[in-house]
């Protein structure tokens, strides 16, 4: 019973912490995108995206480091969580 509770939990605290990915690859998309445009968060995943998360695309641009760089720790902790997650969803089956 500790098992499944605790096996909930961490999808209820991975679910939670998805829930901002929306904000954050927006406002990232919008200035790796160089638009202000809504369209842009429904498109799929794109290089240019890639490149703009592990490479430096705009070095003189604060606002880019920046959120870049919070993305970045955003998508390092969703990723841990999710590790944590499934190795613990495999020992529970």
């Amino acid at each position: 019973m500790n098992d499944i509770l605790e096996n909930n939990l961490l999808l209820i605290i991975l679910i939670l912490w998805g829930i901002p990915s929306i904000y954050f690859r927006s406002k990232f998309r919008k200035i790796v995108y160089k638009t202000e445009d809504w369209k842009i968060n429904i498109m799929p995943l794109f290089t240019k995206e890639i490149k703009g998360l592990f490479l430096n695309m705009h070095p003189d641009d604060k606002n880019y480091i920046k959120v870049r760089n919070s993305y970045r720790l955003y998508l390092l902790v969703y990723l841990i969580l999710f590790i944590i997650f499934m190795n613990n969803k495999i020992f529970f089956i």
